[in-house]
């Protein structure tokens, strides 16, 4: 069985990230999972072991310090590496395949023996060294680039990229047996929802305004709160939009099947990129109509069945027009884009990949 050891770019959580939606489903392989340091330690944890073959472990802190300062930056790495050698030899691991998330990680591969070495990019990490990525990307022996800007990023430092976007549970929000949580039970109207948490720099801006221009129209948002959003206040004190907070993946498909029309909000950090979030795949899962907000000169995502606006008058017209929505093919395409988006088809392109180059 092949052995792989994980360098997550963020803790395990119970709402699976890419890293954890694509290696859960690597069946054939022995995986040791390090999730960033916990604040305040967490180190003398134990593995917890998620399913057969893939333990967690939270890795030890460190001290922030710039490459510049060289000796503690090289302490720093030496603690990491030692920490990780000690699980190895606890799982018996010897030369496994390294699978790094973070241009941060490559530090790592002058402290550990490896046989084989896997760059799943999914975000832009420009704020960085440059030369941290460009050096991971040359010593992977394959990356997996998340969207087509990223790839091209990366294309100058390995020949063997391949585009891999996001992806969803396509069986859990394609179901049709949902149920109406109690709290949307005596909603009245049109409902239109946005799932995701409410993140500092989530501009919030056009549905602010469409609750205002459309009383009639119930908004709903599902998921966790960043309460220094500028217009988050604002929001809340609308009668017609309402915060459940963060809920459990499994009740997503719940909240999903009341709503009549999915929203899509983008950060502002993401202005510029090209990266198509999961939620999206998640609402293309359910058929339901969708608008998403558009940054100037973005170009549109799945066109055909996704409503873009770029403006928040043309946002609140995509809204209306969706609301109207009769269209069956439209759903079934809807369907068809989640279906093949599948995690379990992301997963499957990833294996068959590492089968075809000897890590898998």
């Amino acid at each position: 069985m092949k052995q792989f050891l994980c360098f997550s770019c963020e803790p395990w959580r119970p709402a699976p990230t890419r890293t954890q939606q694509l290696l859960s489903r690597m069946r054939e392989a022995e995986i040791l999972f390090f999730e960033p340091p916990a604040p305040g330690g967490g180190t003398r944890k134990p593995g917890r072991k998620v399913r057969p073959g893939l333990t967690v472990y939270t890795l030890p802190p460190i001290l922030e310090v710039e490459e510049r300062h060289a000796y503690l930056f090289r302490r720093n790495q030496a603690k990491l590496s030692r920490f990780v050698e000690e699980k190895m030899a606890r799982h018996r691991f010897r030369e496994p395949s390294l699978w790094l998330t973070d241009p941060h990680q490559v530090h790592l591969l002058d402290y550990l023996a490896y046989r084989g070495l896997v760059y799943d990019c999914d975000r832009d990490w420009t704020h960085l060294p440059l030369r941290w990525e460009s050096d991971l990307a040359l010593a992977a022996d394959v990356v997996f680039a998340a969207s087509p800007q990223l790839a091209d990023h990366l294309s100058p430092c390995n020949d063997n990229i391949c585009l891999l976007p996001n992806g969803a549970n396509y069986p859990m929000f394609s179901r049709e047996d949902t149920e109406v949580p109690p709290e949307l039970r005596g909603v009245a109207g049109p409902l239109l929802g946005y799932v995701g948490t409410v993140w500092r720099d989530l501009d919030l801006t056009p549905v602010w305004k469409a609750a205002r221009q459309h009383p009639e129209w119930a908004f709903l948002f599902v998921g966790r709160l960043e309460e220094r959003n500028p217009l988050l206040g604002e929001l809340q004190a609308l009668p017609n939009v309402a915060f459940t907070g963060w809920r459990p993946l499994v009740e997503l498909p719940d909240y999903l099947g009341r709503v009549d029309v999915c929203l899509n909000l983008y950060r502002r950090r993401e202005v510029g990129g090209d990266v198509v979030p999961q939620r999206l795949y998640e609402y293309l899962s359910t058929g339901k109509p969708i608008v998403s907000m558009l940054w100037e000169d973005q170009v549109e995502t799945f066109p055909d069945v996704i409503s873009g606006a770029h403006t928040h008058a043309e946002f609140i017209r995509m809204c209306e027009r969706a609301l109207e929505e009769t269209d069956d093919w439209a759903r079934r395409r809807r369907r068809d884009y989640g279906r093949a988006a599948a995690w379990s088809e992301r997963a499957g392109e990833v294996c068959r990949i590492l089968r075809a180059i000897g890590l898998y």
